[in-house]
């Protein structure tokens, strides 16, 4: 086993030197992405907020329900057998599947799932959210989730919420179920064993977290105690390639899988390809940016109106995007309940100019965006500051790599913060409560959502959200939602820009590799070559 261990880690240094390396073609039984995967700040569960872990989480974790990728509506049990709603709505009995175990060959009980949900809200990292809107918190999560049995728990609520949302919370991946005996052998100091998870395992899934390389490599290793089919794949490699053109290059060269960063002309080059396949699947996400109210220009309602009007956004998606972006400026995606697809706003110079000169700012003024440094942002953001400067702003940008622009976002240290934001959920909810609640607007605030993090304080809108979160009839509440997404617009400090369309190009003789509607559900355990 060491000596084969010896080969793997040379095989991979091989593959890993220099950006083109010679040439070391994908073994039959490795699965080798390149991507940008410099936003990994946590491997563990209850703080992944970042699209490259939570794919990697949705392949390496089970969680209590899934659904399938191609019709949402479908949810299933993984983890949990069976689940009833009380009559009054507010609790929720599930029943665990018996005879499944985690990687470490430890049997997966309902004392596992109940800790990591108790985990996740104790922890309260950044996705604590989508557990503590149902009323749990720090002080009395262990009595709201509750153990009735070797393999069935009690989830309790505060309020009758759809049950579609909270199962649909229960998919992500802050409710990913967690070994609790291998993560308590690694605790220190009552973290729960979070030092430890932050670059280790401790799951399910079918693939094993082997090891993570920042800014480098991931390296996934097959699950053997797998309870599901076990993948054709021994392993799965993430190679740090931020650049399209490399990416292209490595792919036809057969030296990696699948390439995840493509530009619209390294699509239209691999086109003609007979070797490659362009594959693409309309994603949850959506392109934004966020104007932080504590900036003197920016927190006038005038001025955040005219930058929505300093954006052509056709001719990116057309140019720059092209085939990976679709106009969107709404804060639910297409695709989800009560989904706004009007699109008001487009490259307007003059009304503009008329909405500056009445917030007192005329001559327009400079601000700071952070970019990150990856070739379809940087290309977005240089073509909305030559826009931008048509009315007098000027826009003063700062890349950094996905980290640290986030790092500085989540501190609400930035002016602009030009993003790329997936829903948690299939719920509606999941993206209001971000981009359209903020029930706390102070620096010591225990929710963080984006309209926090641009310092948006709406207590009336909050409100709005809340009630919609509570409306059981599903017409009625697709109605508030779109209410709420009109007001929006007119109104808040962010520029919504575009709806993601992922596209992927893959050597021919790969199969298997599941595009799912947000980056989570996104799946290569089937994947054969």
């Amino acid at each position: 086993m060491l000596h084969s261990r010896k080969l793997l880690a040379a095989a991979l240094s091989a593959l890993l030197i220099g950006a083109v390396p010679a040439r070391a073609e994908a073994p039959p039984d490795t699965f080798i992405q390149a991507w940008a995967i410099d936003d990994i700040i946590s491997l563990d569960p209850a703080e992944i907020f970042e699209f490259t872990a939570a794919e990697i989480a949705g392949n390496t974790y089970e969680r209590l329900i899934g659904y399938d990728p191609n019709d949402v509506s479908n949810i299933f049990g993984v983890i949990a057998e069976s689940w009833q709603v009380a009559p009054d709505g507010k609790s929720i009995s599930f029943t665990i599947r018996e005879g499944r175990t985690f990687a470490s060959g430890n049997p997966i009980t309902a004392e596992d799932v109940v800790f990591s949900l108790v985990r996740a809200v104790k922890l309260d990292k950044s996705p604590a959210f989508i557990l503590t809107q149902f009323g749990l918190n720090a002080d009395n999560v262990e009595e709201m989730v509750v153990q009735t049995g070797d393999y069935s728990f009690d989830f309790k609520m505060d309020n009758a919420y759809a049950p579609t949302l909270v199962l649909y919370c229960l998919t992500s991946t802050v409710a990913s179920v967690v070994d609790k005996k291998l993560a308590m052998e690694h605790e220190a100091n009552g973290d729960f064993g979070y030092e430890w998870l932050k670059t280790a395992y401790a799951g399910s899934g079918p693939f094993t977290i082997r090891e993570w390389r920042a800014n480098e490599a991931v390296v996934l290793e097959r699950n053997e105690n797998f309870s599901g089919d076990k993948p054709a794949m021994a392993r799965v490699i993430y190679r740090h390639i931020p650049e399209g053109a490399t990416q292209r290059l490595l792919l036809e060269q057969g030296d990696i899988d699948i390439a995840r960063d493509l530009g619209p002309t390294e699509i239209d080059a691999l086109s003609s390809n007979p070797d490659i396949v362009i594959e693409s699947g309309v994603k949850g996400a959506i392109y934004y940016l966020g104007l932080n109210q504590k900036n003197e220009y920016l927190s006038k309602p005038q001025v955040r109106q005219a930058m929505k009007y300093l954006i052509d956004y056709q001719a990116i998606a057309d140019t720059i995007m092209k085939g990976t972006v679709q106009v969107h400026q709404a804060f639910l995606p297409k695709g989800f309940l009560g989904a706004l697809e009007d699109t008001p706003f487009s490259l307007d110079v003059e009304k503009a100019k008329a909405l500056l000169a009445e917030a007192g700012v005329p001559d327009g003024f400079t601000v700071t965006m952070d970019t990150r440094n990856t070739p379809d942002i940087t290309g977005i953001a240089q073509a909305i500051q030559q826009t931008m400067a048509q009315a007098g702003i000027k826009l003063e940008l700062i890349p950094g790599d996905g980290q640290q622009t986030l790092t500085k976002y989540r501190a609400r240290n930035h002016d602009i913060y030009i993003g790329r934001w997936g829903p948690d959920y299939q719920d509606p909810h999941t993206n209001a409560d971000t981009f359209a609640r903020n029930p706390d607007n102070s620096d010591e605030a225990a929710s963080k959502p984006l309209a926090w993090r641009n310092a948006w304080d709406i207590p009336e809108m909050t409100a709005e959200a809340d009630a919609a979160v509570l409306e059981p009839d599903a017409g009625k509440r697709a109605e508030m939602y779109l209410a709420l997404q009109r007001q929006h617009q007119e109104v808040s400090p962010f520029v919504i820009m575009f709806q993601e369309i992922e596209v992927i190009g893959r050597r021919k003789n790969v199969q298997g590799f599941v595009i799912g509607p947000s980056f989570d559900s996104n799946n290569y355990a089937g994947v054969t070559k």
